[in-house]
């Protein structure tokens, strides 16, 4: 079994940056699961499916209420960490029921991005710090209209390399040493986290955004071309 072939279960849903401690809910997904990612007050990383347990509504139209997120439809507010329902607005002097609760995942912060693990049992070690390396800068996520193994197998054509532990692709793209972090999003749809040398607002870093702008296209014209054959 090669690199490439040994993905790890983490997965990179966002940028850690993009998620602020007691403030925005971010809409995410992985393999398919659509996440509602948020922080608590002390900044703690929380994944949950999207979808309230009372009525199905999803939790991105909500607030987050210092360590609880609380649903937009009425009220309901659910704790961070166990996702357990603590507060029924409509009926404050009644116990919350003990068997409603949110749907959680397993979501660390490392190396810049907030990884999460789709698996219900104790999670395999999360990603190290270092699998980003130092010194480099996000430059943008790419979305692109293919699964993610056809990603991956792009950039093994361009000369990408998967590290040791199946979760970064170290490759050159627009002259940038570059670290390309695939999300398998949903069935036709992957993200490229890229990470590069290039400083922002430097000329290197708009070839980069150029180059990353091709790279996607070429990908996706690589995924049409055997369907127009078929």
């Amino acid at each position: 079994m090669t690199n490439a072939d040994s993905i790890s279960p983490w997965h990179p849903v966002a940028r850690s940056a993009d998620v602020r401690p007691g403030a925005n809910i971010v809409a995410g997904f992985a393999q398919g699961q659509e996440l509602a990612l948020w922080r608590s007050a002390d900044g703690a990383a929380q994944a949950w499916e999207n979808r309230c347990p009372h009525r199905s509504v999803r939790f991105t139209l909500g607030r987050v209420a210092q360590d609880s997120l609380s649903c937009a439809y009425h009220g309901w507010q659910y704790a961070a960490g166990s996702g357990q329902c603590i507060g029924i607005p409509a009926h404050p002097g009644m116990p919350p029921p003990r068997n409603v609760c949110a749907k959680v995942f397993s979501a660390v912060d490392s190396a810049g991005m907030l990884w999460v693990n789709l698996v219900s049992e104790a999670p395999p070690r999360p990603p190290r710090d270092d699998i980003v390396p130092a010194g480099r800068s996000f430059c943008r996520t790419l979305t692109a209209r293919t699964d993610a193994a056809s990603v991956r197998g792009a950039l093994a054509r361009r000369g990408f390399a998967a590290d040791a532990a199946g979760m970064g692709w170290h490759g050159v793209l627009g002259q940038a040493d570059t670290l390309a972090l695939v999300l398998d999003a949903q069935p036709q749809l992957a993200f490229i986290h890229l990470w590069a040398d290039a400083a922002p607002g430097t000329n290197a870093m708009t070839t980069l955004h150029i180059a990353a702008r091709s790279l996607r296209s070429e990908i996706e014209e690589e995924r049409r071309r055997p369907q127009e054959a078929a």
